[in-house]
């Protein structure tokens, strides 16, 4: 399925599963990334201190004990006893809506062809991703998250003061999954704020121990935003999914910047901040 012009000229996109922006595009729906290892990167409680708690691959020597979608997956004896968490309420009724904050800001960047800079070490986002959501149910609970995929199969370069195909995309590195650190929490602490995800950190070491999203250099990605009913994070991997993506938000990521004006304009409003 793909979204019709008249959904992104409204500035947001929603779909619950799968975004497909380009003929033939790699699969991205969240049911398959879920499955990716390490797709949940940051550390997770385990819910039965009595159970042996999941071993990382020999590939990651020295990291943390991550909990990923396929550790929770491997625990079934346990899948069954998710229910007896704390249940969620009968009754419940939402409508979300997602607005995205500093629209204009992304819209500037976005009409220059945005440019986001990946380091070794991991760089926060330049605009910073920040939603705004209505619609939730107060009483109940919510996880956000927010994730970073390939917005179609090709290579870029900067040539000539524009952006062109160079070629078929690299393979890309497992998918991982940002989690805000509030999750999970009621509608009401949801509606009352901007939720930023200013933490997220991008890099391009495939060797990455500390969570932060790996992409490609010179490869062009959409963030999308999903916001999932639940009141405990192990629920995610059987949760339903609402997915929004905001089109003036798509970058190429670059190690540095290739196009003057983006740099000139990240240096001007960095000075009036």
């Amino acid at each position: 399925m793909r979204f019709e012009p008249s959904e992104l000229a409204q500035g947001m996109a929603y779909h619950p599963f799968l975004l497909t922006p380009s003929r033939h595009p790699p699969d991205f729906s969240v049911n398959t990334v879920l499955t990716q290892p390490h797709y949940f990167p940051l550390p997770l409680p385990h819910p039965y201190p009595t159970a042996p708690f999941p071993k990382l691959p020999a590939s990651l020597p020295g990291a943390p004990p991550y909990m990923t979608a396929d550790d929770v997956l491997s625990q079934g004896r346990h899948l069954r006893q998710l229910r007896t968490l704390e249940p969620e309420e009968d009754g419940i009724q939402d409508d979300p809506k997602v607005n995205l904050e500093s629209k204009e800001l992304w819209e500037e960047f976005h009409a220059l062809g945005t440019e986001m800079v990946i380091t070794k070490t991991g760089r926060r986002m330049f605009p910073g991703y920040k939603v705004r959501v209505s619609g939730l149910d107060k009483k109940a609970k919510y996880i956000f998250l927010m994730d970073i995929v390939a917005a179609d199969d090709c290579r870029y370069k900067f040539h000539n003061s524009r952006w062109m195909v160079a070629g078929k995309a690299d393979p890309e590195m497992p998918k991982r999954m940002y989690i805000h650190p509030d999750s999970p929490s009621t509608g009401e602490q949801w509606m009352q704020k901007v939720v930023s995800f200013h933490k997220l950190k991008l890099t391009n070491n495939i060797s990455d121990t500390h969570g932060y999203t790996i992409l490609n250099s010179m490869h062009k990605y959409q963030p999308r935003f999903h916001l999932v009913r639940a009141n405990d994070i192990l629920k995610l991997p059987y949760s339903t999914f609402r997915t929004y993506v905001f089109k003036e938000t798509e970058f190429i990521a670059v190690t540095a910047y290739q196009n003057e004006k983006v740099s000139e304009s990240e240096l001007g409003i960095r000075i009036r901040l």
